[in-house]
C-alpha cells in the first residue's frame, strides 16, 4: 500500500509542476487574488485523479489482494483462538460437572 501511495503522490507532484508551469506561463487561467496557489493545487488534484485511476490500476489491484489476504489471515487466527477458548471452556465445564 505504501508503494501505491508513493506512486500516487508522484503523479500528483508531476501534475502540480505541469499545472504550475501552465498557470505561470499564462496558458492556463490564474486564480483570483491570493487564491492562485489553491487553484493550482485543486487543478492538479483534478487532473491527477483520473490519471492515477488508469495508470495505477494494476498496482491498486495488487495492493487490494494483499489487504484481502491479510484480513483473511487475521480472521482465521481469530477463529482459531475462539475455538481454542471453546475447547478450554468445555473442558472446564466438564470437570466441574464431574466433581
Amino acid at each position: 500500500m505504501l508503494r501505491y501511495t508513493l506512486m500516487r503522490l508522484g503523479i500528483f507532484a508531476g501534475c502540480l509542476v505541469v499545472v504550475w508551469g501552465l498557470v505561470y506561463s499564462g496558458l492556463a487561467p490564474r486564480g483570483l487574488g491570493a487564491s492562485n496557489g489553491m487553484w493550482v493545487v485543486l487543478l492538479a488534484l483534478v487532473i491527477s485523479a483520473p490519471i492515477s485511476f488508469v495508470v495505477l490500476r494494476k498496482e491498486r489491484d495488487r495492493a487490494s489482494v494483499r489487504i484481502v489476504q491479510k484480513v483473511d489471515r487475521v480472521k482465521a487466527n481469530l477463529d482459531a483462538n475462539r475455538s481454542q477458548e471453546d475447547v478450554a471452556d468445555d473442558a472446564s465445564r466438564a470437570q466441574g460437572h464431574a466433581s
